[in-house]
């Protein structure tokens, strides 16, 4: 009789052919026709913004970063198109860098590297250029009637005052909610990206084409943005019904950059919960901060600040949706905690 051989190894035993660098590389792709919308519409000033921005992850990744071969798994880029796709067609390219830089440094490297960050980087580096630079970043040049021509002040000298020498023409949140003569965009226009904005607003059509291709590759839980768009749509139908609001509902679901953060800056797999109960928590509560600080806020939009601040009670939100240990009851688990 031979005797048989068990190997014992440490978990987990789970094989599987997915990896970081794999679903990295999965979502930049993804970006793919995003990208290209953006530079269809906005021309060369598209890729200016997003090549300074990349730069300015990458540049940092490889300068601090201490875990090795941190380039090639593909995050650094992924924060840096993001973060190019929340900017302005014009905005000026050393600080689409420093923004990149920031982001890395800040959101990123400071917490040990990739799968110890608690905030989205791509986001927290778009925040500090909106504290640093809330001209810049809130100023949206009209097409030019040519695309190979710059838009805005691309070409700034930097740590100088940029001077826009264009007409400049509001996005469709800032004009229902400023203008004296406000104007709902039609939903075309929200839907194709034929309208004025960053460069992540181009199409909401592509955007969800990308979510539904990493949904279906298993990159992204669809429970977050569908209770980002659920909540969004029944509270802002809510109010708009009862006379709160101007904006309807459709409109602030494919307005602004939600498509893009709900899609693929909330659905982070570091920054969101790993629970689905905590995940739907998490999008209900992204959606609720969303709306209210499009109607009763200073500013038009609120994607950026309300997944921020979701992203900090991520901690709080893992330990309350824990699910009970098997075999124990829940009054013992709420004895344990």
């Amino acid at each position: 009789m031979t005797d048989s051989i068990v190997r014992v190894t440490a978990s987990p035993h789970v094989r599987s052919e997915e990896s970081t660098i794999r679903i990295m590389w999965s979502v930049v792709w993804s970006l793919v026709p995003v990208i290209a919308a953006s530079i269809w519409f906005f021309g060369p000033s598209a890729i200016l913004v997003l090549v300074a921005s990349v730069a300015g992850c990458l540049i940092t990744e490889r300068l601090f970063g201490s875990q090795p071969g941190s380039i090639a798994d593909g995050s650094a880029m992924i924060t840096g198109l993001l973060l190019g796709l929340t900017l302005p067609p014009g905005f000026p390219l050393w600080m689409a860098f420093l923004g990149g830089a920031f982001g890395m440094a800040f959101g990123k490297l400071i917490f040990g590297g990739l799968g110890q960050n608690i905030f989205n980087p791509a986001l927290l580096g778009r925040a500090f250029l909106q504290a640093a630079f809330p001209v810049a970043i809130t100023t949206w040049p009209s097409k030019p009637e040519h695309w190979w021509t710059l838009q805005g002040d691309n070409l700034a000298i930097p740590f100088m005052s940029p001077v826009v020498d264009a007409a400049t023409e509001a996005t469709p949140l800032g004009n229902l909610k400023f203008a004296d003569d406000p104007v709902i965009t039609p939903l075309s226009d929200l839907l194709l990206g034929t309208i004025n904005g960053s460069l992540g607003e181009t199409s909401a059509v592509l955007l969800l084409l990308g979510g539904v291709y990493l949904a279906i590759r298993g990159h992204l839980n669809w429970h977050i943005p569908v209770s980002i768009f659920v909540t969004v749509y029944a509270l802002s139908g809510l109010f708009h019904t009862i006379g709160i609001s101007q904006f309807p509902p459709l409109f602030m679901l494919f307005s602004g950059g939600l498509m893009l953060g709900a899609i693929y800056m909330a659905t982070d797999m570091v920054t969101s919960p790993v629970t689905n109960k905590g995940c739907w928590l998490y999008g209900v509560g992204i959606g609720i901060l969303v709306v209210v600080i499009r109607i009763w806020g200073g500013l038009p939009e609120g994607v950026m600040y309300a997944i921020l601040l979701m992203n900090a009670l991520v901690p709080f939100i893992n330990r309350a949706t824990q699910p009970r240990k098997f075999g124990s009851s829940a009054k013992k688990k709420g004895a344990e905690s």
